[in-house]
């Protein structure tokens, strides 16, 4: 749930699967995170019919701990482990932390996924996994060693798939419609190259339920989260609409036709009255599905 933890892969650079400056993607994961702050709520309301209590939650991959800190809020009595393999970007969740008041519940662990849960202190009532487990070559090892670090009756939330975002009309009065339906495919090819080129890369069929229950889990529930920003938006919103479109233009622009190019230099450059940063009709419509299961 960004793409922070939620690292979308629309915020990657197409033709450079792993050289990502977490340092410099800080202030849009964070400005993201927080845009899509109703989404998350009301996930954790439902969450927290399902794990009631729980004394330690870890939110595996984090990021700069914007979802970490709505944990610490939805479940006052837990302790919260924000685990990332960026440094800096934990450096932000401890900050954030401390300005929300939360600090003294609050931790931080740095490594890389799955391993450096072998680092905590004991077993996990709630795992919270948001985008990054697509991130991991062998997902089914990866949610087996997820599954051994949670307690007996604990809970992990996976948040993968969903829908992509939509930001735009179809029919954006130029260049030819279906704009967004073409980025999605480019995409789509973006994220299936990124897959193989992981290390020890597996390719599975994307069953959740089905590889939650290989990793003996017993499914628990499956919910899709909408965020519903309708145009006219917010000048926050707008920002972001105007980051992804910007990343997507750089890693992915020279794989689009002419066409399509000077629609997407259109819509971001800020002097024309069609960009996304002063046409009405702009808006931000985004489903993200949360699997969970239990250790029974």
């Amino acid at each position: 749930m960004a793409h922070d933890n939620h690292r979308d892969h629309r915020h990657h650079r197409h033709h450079d699967h792993s050289d990502i400056d977490w340092n410099e993607m800080a202030p849009l994961l964070e400005a993201q995170a927080e845009l899509f702050t109703p989404l998350y709520e009301h996930a954790l309301a439902w969450l927290a019919k399902r794990q009631t209590e729980p004394g330690l939650i870890v939110d595996a991959g984090s990021g700069p701990g914007v979802f970490a800190c709505l944990l610490a809020d939805t479940f006052p009595g837990a302790r919260i482990v924000a685990v990332d393999g960026s440094g800096p970007l934990l450096e932000r969740a401890r900050a954030r932390a401390e300005r929300l008041g939360v600090a003294d519940r609050f931790s931080t662990l740095t490594g890389e996924l799955p391993d450096v849960l072998d680092d905590l202190d004991y077993p996990a009532d709630l795992l919270w996994a948001s985008r990054s487990l697509h991130h991991l070559g062998d997902q089914r090892s990866a949610l087996a060693a997820f599954a051994a670090r949670l307690t007996r009756g604990g809970t992990l939330a996976l948040q993968e798939g969903g829908l992509p975002a939509r930001f735009l009309p179809r029919d954006l009065g130029f260049g030819r419609p279906g704009l967004q339906a073409r980025l999605d495919v480019l995409e789509e090819e973006w994220f299936a190259a990124m897959r193989a080129d992981l290390p020890g890369s597996v390719a599975e069929t994307e069953d959740w339920p089905a590889l939650l229950t290989a990793a003996g889990l017993r499914p628990s529930g499956t919910r899709t989260f909408l965020l519903d920003l309708p145009a006219p938006t917010t000048d926050r919103a707008r920002a972001y609409v105007a980051a992804s479109l910007t990343r997507v233009r750089e890693g992915m622009g020279d794989q689009l036709d002419a066409e399509d190019r000077e629609t997407l230099d259109r819509l971001l450059d800020p002097d024309d009255k069609g960009s996304v940063y002063h046409r009405p009709d702009v808006f931000v419509l985004a489903a993200q599905t949360v699997y969970t299961a239990v250790r029974t």
